[in-house]
């Protein structure tokens, strides 16, 4: 499952480097979230004029929609330090300890995947971002002592593709909550024409519009197929990538014209074949030959999200969506259409 193509969740060595040399430098480059992006202005010039530090920050969404890209804007629009670490890598208290104590006045702190941060991290952080304090044990037993560490005011931006997984005094500490939404193909269409330009490899803006609707709303596999397309190109020595050779390249590829690769299409033609009858997960995962975690976490997210496949109570099943996808007539079921 790590190499198909739209799976957001996995991220390459390439995708790293390339999200950050094709990283927007200035706000106003930031294309996509224009409501976040209005109040996050709003906000930020607002602690510039009083001369404090922003408020805490959480952003939850779909993974690859620019959460790390927007935290390191709002550091360049705070002129302050931004450093970066994850929840899985915080694993002690002291760990995080030692990340707050090197923090300096008005510097950023983002964690990604922080609901993965472990209960006994999650104290140490409480009192750090109400108080601006660090509360440290000293010893065990009846010899314990606290020492209470002054730490800078700082900016903490939590970054999370699981809100629900946070526990609630963590959540309740962070100022501003904003989701990230899916992107629109036009937006996408902007952001693809700028990779490719920064890539020197010319999109057209019909190549770009169809890249983006194949991308599932997401600029990282939007990217992501911009490289595997302009390759195509490159060895045609075509130096503008066009919509045909954009087309031959994501058909080839195995993306369909609504962003689906082989797996998405498994799925969706098993429930199909089910014809409005509820199927378990461990039987959706017995029939594809998958593991019910890489089918939860990997592949139903944005069927879901987008209304192809429903849950009920007894099981998944095919959406009308889906039935008018295959351009058959859905069942009906108990006098409701599945």
């Amino acid at each position: 499952m790590d190499d198909r193509l739209v799976n957001v969740e996995q991220i390459s060595f390439e995708d790293e480097k390339s999200e950050i040399s094709l990283r927007p430098s200035s706000w106003d480059d930031y294309i996509g979230q224009e409501k976040i992006k209005k109040n996050l202005r709003v906000f930020i010039d607002a602690s510039r004029k009083r001369g404090e530090a922003l408020d805490h920050i959480l952003f939850y969404g779909p993974p690859g929609l620019g959460k790390t890209t927007l935290s390191y804007l709002i550091s360049n629009e705070m002129n302050s330090n931004i450093k970066i670490t994850a929840g899985p890598m915080i694993e002690k208290s002291g760990d995080l300890a030692a990340i707050l104590t090197n923090l300096e006045e008005g510097d950023i702190l983002f964690i990604d995947e922080i609901h993965r941060l472990s209960p006994a991290v999650e104290e140490i952080l409480y009192p750090a971002m109400e108080d601006y304090r660090l509360d440290i044990i000293i010893g065990s037993g009846p010899a314990a002592q606290t020492v209470k560490i002054d730490l800078p005011r700082f900016t903490l931006i939590g970054a999370t593709t699981r809100a629900g997984m946070l526990s609630n005094p963590l959540r309740e500490r962070f100022g501003m909550h904003f989701r990230m939404q899916f992107y629109t193909h036009p937006e996408l269409s902007k952001i693809i024409q700028i990779a490719g330009t920064k890539l020197d490899k010319e999109c057209e803006k019909d190549a770009s519009l169809e890249i983006a609707r194949r991308s599932r709303g997401t600029p990282r596999i939007a990217l992501r197929l911009l490289r595997r397309v302009r390759d195509f190109a490159e060895v045609e020595n075509e130096q503008i990538i066009k919509l045909k050779r954009c087309e031959y390249a994501l058909n080839e590829l195995g993306v369909n014209e609504t962003g689906f690769d082989e797996m998405d299409i498994n799925l969706l033609e098993l429930l199909v074949s089910n014809r409005g009858r509820p199927m378990g997960l461990s039987t959706i995962a017995a029939a594809l030959s998958e593991d019910e975690g890489t089918i939860e976490d990997a592949i139903e997210p944005y069927l879901l999200a987008n209304g192809y496949i429903e849950r009920t109570a007894r099981g998944r099943v095919a959406s009308v969506k889906t039935y008018e996808l295959f351009r058959l007539t859905a069942p009906i079921t108990e006098g409701k259409l599945f």
